[in-house]
């Protein structure tokens, strides 16, 4: 599904906020536990190390803390949401949703509230779930929050998953913009033939969880790393140059690409498969690993808070992972809307 809003848009990000664990994971400890150099995991990776929730913390813990950042950015009190959503694959519980525990930390009593579960592309599709909501409702303001806890899924000993994987949750706060900023456009895709390719078997309706599923550690994830690669490079470039056409943007006038931080070896590959080889590419992942729905949202954050994105400027985001989905996301940024 594509579509454009450059013409009607009026939504826009008012304000950021990220929260990252304290705990890291470096590369000594991993090397060590799968006989690997420090050297091969950087290379492999580009990653230093990746954070990972405290015993006490869940994936509610971490979406308040990156939405109560974000909200006072944006000089919002929680009453005047609309909207309050939730990207997560990890919620702390099957019931009830993460985003009704996060309204009920906040005080977000007029917001309708709701989680989705896209994998890692899930804090695009919750983007633009948000836009088209508000568009019905002018002057609505939404919370977007993508959080993740990775670690509480993640078998120790996979180098596949392991080397990767942290936690963390990123906010935006979405509200009217001026003409021209705002998101102008977005692709999503679904490709659930695909959907081997990163699974957890256990926990569900089909394989409930048993003494047998948690021996066999069907709890964690699994994932064919060469085929997510691969369906990256396939599906990604052409949702990004999709939004682009659609919008009428020239793929140099785009000034910074937020992709999920999934691993540095392949995000340069993507940026220059997009023809976005002259846009500035931000990466969080050298400190936080990849922190799924998180990811996009973290890194947005940082970004700006360290003022890299000058109003005017076109920002793509762009979401892929398990499902497997796609997200992209163009926006005009708006350097008028936190305080």
């Amino acid at each position: 599904m594509s579509a454009s809003t450059a013409q009607r848009s009026s939504t826009g990000v008012l304000a950021t906020g990220s929260y990252v664990p304290e705990a890291e994971m470096t590369n000594a400890e991993l090397a060590e536990r799968f006989d690997v150099t420090e050297e091969w995991i950087v290379r492999k990776t580009r990653m230093l190390t990746r954070r990972y929730a405290a015993p006490h913390e869940a994936t509610s813990d971490m979406a308040i803390n990156a939405a109560r950042a974000a909200l006072a950015q944006a000089g919002i009190e929680p009453e005047q949401l609309d909207y309050l959503i939730v990207a997560t694959t990890t919620p702390d519980s099957q019931v009830p949703p993460v985003a009704t525990l996060t309204q009920s930390a906040l005080g977000a009593r007029n917001a309708a509230c709701f989680d989705i579960n896209i994998g890692c592309s899930a804090f695009v599709h919750a983007l633009t779930v948000a836009q088209a909501l508000m568009a019905a409702r002018p002057g609505a303001h939404a919370l977007v929050i993508g959080a993740d806890t990775w670690s509480r899924f993640t078998d120790p000993m996979d180098r596949s998953t392991a080397v990767l994987l942290g936690d963390a949750a990123g906010a935006v706060v979405l509200g009217p913009v001026p003409a021209p900023y705002g998101i102008l456009g977005h692709d999503l895709l679904g490709h659930g033939d695909d959907a081997p390719l990163l699974v957890i078997k256990g926990g569900g309706t089909r394989h409930p969880a048993t003494h047998e599923t948690v021996d066999e550690g069907a709890h964690t994830l699994r994932m064919n790393g060469r085929g997510v690669i691969e369906f990256v490079m396939t599906h990604v470039p052409p949702s990004i140059k999709e939004v682009l056409g659609t919008c009428g943007v020239a793929q140099e006038d785009v000034r910074h690409l937020v992709p999920h931080q999934a691993n540095g070896a392949l995000l340069g590959q993507l940026a220059e498969a997009a023809g976005l080889g002259g846009a500035t590419l931000h990466t969080t992942l050298e400190r936080y690993g990849n922190s799924g729905a998180a990811s996009i949202p973290v890194t947005l954050d940082h970004a700006h808070r360290a003022g890299e994105l000058g109003d005017g400027d076109l920002v793509v985001l762009s979401g892929f992972g398990g499902g497997m989905a796609v997200g992209t996301a163009l926006l005009r940024w708006y350097a008028g809307g936190g305080r």
